[in-house]
C-alpha cells in the first residue's frame, strides 16, 4: 500500500481551477519529484495535501487515513512534515528555538533531545549558530535550518517545496546531498522542484505538471533522458 495517495484531486481558487483532477503516489522510502513550470499547480498540490488549502473533489490518503477531513496540526503529528516554498523560518527567534518550534507536537523531551542531537549531527552549522537570530543566517543555512525544522517532527515523510530556490550552485549541491541522506536514513520525501535535472538525478520516479495536468511520469532516470522533458524543462 502507498505511504501517500492522491485520487483525482482538483482544487480552486475562486473560478480558477488549479489543479484538475490529477493522480499519484508516494511509496515507502522514495523520493518522489513533481516537476513543471511556475504556475504547473506544484505548490497547490503540496499546500493541500498538509491541509493548508482545501480541496474541490478527489482524495488524498496517508497512511490508510483521508487527509481532507483531517486538520493541518493533526496533519504533522501523524508524521507528515512540510518546508514552505521561501523557508518560512520565524526571522526573530534563535536558530534553537525555531528547531524546537518544529517539535512543538512531541511531549517526550528526552527524544525530542535525541532528535536535537541527529539535526546537529546533519547540520552543523545549525549547531554552530545555535544561539544565533535566525534572520541573520545566510540563504543556504535558512534552507538548512527549515529542513532541521522539519525533520524535529519525527516525519515519516516530508514535503518539499522549491528547496534550491535563490541558493549558489554550491549550496545547492549540499542541500541536494542532504535530501538524499535524509532519504537514507529512513524518511520519505516528496519534492517540488523547478531545477528539473538536479531533482531528476536523485529521485526514484517523477511526474511532469503542466497547468494543473500530469502529463509525464515514470521513473526519473527515464524522465531526464526523455527528449521532450529535455526540452521543456532541461534547457538541452
Amino acid at each position: 500500500m502507498a505511504l501517500l495517495k492522491v485520487e483525482n484531486l482538483q482544487v480552486f481558487y475562486g473560478v480558477i481551477q488549479a489543479v484538475k483532477g490529477i493522480s499519484f503516489e508516494v511509496n515507502q522510502g522514495e523520493i518522489v519529484a513533481l516537476i513543471g513550470a511556475n504556475g504547473a499547480g506544484k505548490t497547490t498540490v503540496l499546500h493541500t495535501i498538509t491541509g493548508l488549502v482545501p480541496a474541490k473533489a478527489g482524495s488524498i490518503t496517508y497512511n490508510g487515513v483521508d487527509l481532507l477531513k483531517t486538520p493541518s496540526h493533526k496533519i504533522v503529528a501523524m508524521g507528515m512534515a512540510h518546508v514552505p516554498e521561501g523557508r518560512r523560518i520565524f526571522q526573530e527567534l534563535t536558530v534553537l528555538e525555531n528547531l524546537q518550534m518544529g517539535a512543538f507536537t512531541r511531549r517526550d523531551k528526552g527524544e525530542v533531545a535525541e532528535t536535537l542531537k541527529m539535526v546537529y549531527e546533519r547540520f552543523p552549522r545549525l549547531e554552530e549558530r545555535k544561539k544565533q537570530v535566525a534572520g541573520t543566517l545566510s540563504g543556504g543555512e535558512q534552507q538548512m535550518l527549515a529542513m532541521g525544522r522539519a525533520l524535529m517532527s519525527k516525519p515519516d515523510i516530508i514535503l518539499m517545496d522549491e528547496p534550491s530556490m535563490g541558493l549558489s550552485p554550491l549550496f545547492v549541491t549540499e542541500i541536494f546531498d542532504i535530501i538524499q541522506e535524509i532519504n537514507k536514513a529512513g524518511t520519505t520525501v516528496l519534492i517540488v522542484e523547478q531545477n528539473a535535472k538536479k531533482v531528476l538525478s536523485i529521485a526514484d520516479c517523477a511526474y511532469v505538471l503542466e497547468t494543473g495536468n500530469i502529463i509525464m511520469d515514470g521513473p526519473a532516470q527515464e524522465l531526464l533522458n526523455n527528449d521532450s522533458v529535455k526540452k521543456a524543462y532541461l534547457g538541452e
